[in-house]
């Protein structure tokens, strides 16, 4: 097989209609050769949520984020547990949990971290192959392959532990020549929405997931990025230390891993001393824990999907205007497809390195504690995660702590 011919959609791409050049743009993706690699990784398969009402959070991100509801399982379909909804977004799959029963283990997951990712599950081409090298490499295994069937066909799973109580689901799709042609998931149903959207509404407000962010404890962040590099093949893509990207309290370090086609891309925080509490020790304080700090989504037409989310009462973090004003990041980021003013008004950020430029802004935290939230992400070319946008970002959020009492 040659380097080139490997790089291709996914069926959740091909699904949701993208091409491969858009994709390129979306996330960045490079050309590699599978058959080097001890552990490859297609893409994303689903990230799941464990929530404190996956019912009405279900909704939210159908009404907010403009997600479409896929399939379900739960009591009337034999899961007396939990309630589970599948949604989706261009080739992004969110699964949203929520006990049923006041004996499920989702309980104690919750009580502990309050709304957060669970499961980072991969899929992967051959989920045997690699188990076997988790097991050589050290990692620890969750769940051995095992198949899981129904009338639409069969997957083959198996799980293995990462930072913290999140684990990545490794999901195989194609077993002996066949495609499991259900919605999810055996055990899920089709299900589909009674959700109107509105007149007008955009088909989809992002196509693709471009990066998932993890805060480890003090020390542990070299760990991680060694467990992905010796256990998952990853590669190491960037690195963010020093004061460059720190104020006073944000003091933080950040390396970047990434899969063989980088379609799958982890940024590894850790907190780093400081004069006062961080954005990581507090999200550590209040996650009790390691986990996934933020989601960033992929879109072509970042505008767009702002205004769209702002109409529907999704709250962003605000920039001010100095930053927009500033001579320096304007000479430093010279011509982009929007004018500066377009984006000062809507409080999108702007960075630019040796390959591009990119377009971002983050949400404020989803839930009630300070803990996950979003980014939106356009990206022209570029990379990177935004460097130059860190010490804007973190003083953003350091307003926000400060607000809630915890800087």
């Amino acid at each position: 097989m040659t380097t080139d011919t490997h790089l291709d959609l996914t069926d959740q791409e091909r699904e949701a209609n993208l091409d491969l050049e858009q994709l390129k743009q979306l996330v960045g993706l490079v050309e590699y050769d599978e058959n080097k690699d001890v552990f490859p990784v297609t893409g994303w398969d689903a990230i799941v949520f464990v929530v404190g009402n996956a019912t009405q959070t279900a909704h939210y991100y159908q009404s907010a984020w403009g997600m479409d509801l896929v399939a379900y399982s739960g009591p009337e379909n034999g899961n007396r547990d939990h309630k589970a909804f599948v949604l989706k977004s261009g080739s992004i799959r969110f699964v949203v949990k929520g006990a049923v029963s006041p004996d499920s283990p989702l309980v104690a997951h919750h009580t502990a971290h309050g709304d957060g990712v669970v499961d980072i599950a991969l899929e992967v081409p051959d989920v045997d192959r690699c188990i076997v090298q988790a097991k050589k490499a050290g990692a620890t295994v969750l769940e051995e392959p095992h198949d899981l069937t129904d009338e639409h066909g069969t997957v083959r799973v198996a799980a293995i532990a990462t930072y913290g109580e999140t684990r990545h689901t490794l999901v195989q799709r194609h077993v002996g020549g066949h495609v499991y042609a259900g919605p999810y998931l055996p055990g899920y149903q089709p299900a589909t929405s009674t959700f109107v959207k509105r007149d007008g509404a955009p088909k989809r407000l992002f196509q693709a997931l471009d990066h998932i962010v993890g805060n480890v404890e003090l020390g542990k962040m070299d760990e991680w990025v060694g467990f992905y590099n010796k256990v998952m093949g990853f590669v190491n893509m960037a690195e963010f230390i020093g004061d460059d990207i720190a104020t006073d309290y944000s003091a933080l370090m950040s390396k970047v891993v990434a899969n063989g086609n980088h379609r799958v891309k982890f940024p590894l925080n850790e907190p780093a001393i400081a004069k006062r509490k961080s954005q990581i020790d507090e999200y550590l304080e209040f996650y009790r824990g390691p986990g996934a700090q933020h989601l960033a989504l992929a879109t072509n037409d970042i505008l767009t999907t702002v205004d769209a989310l702002r109409a529907e009462g999704v709250e962003f973090l605000d920039t001010p205007d100095s930053y927009y004003d500033d001579p320096e990041l304007r000479a430093r980021i010279g011509e982009v497809r929007v004018p500066i003013e377009e984006l000062k008004r809507r409080k999108i950020l702007v960075d630019r390195d040796e390959d591009g430029y990119l377009l971002q802004i983050f949400t404020k935290p989803l839930g009630d504690r300070p803990t996950v939230f979003f980014e939106v992400i356009e990206r022209h070319g570029s990379l990177g995660f935004g460097k130059g946008n860190f010490k804007a970002l973190f003083e953003s959020i350091e307003r926000e702590q400060e607000k809630r009492g915890n800087l």
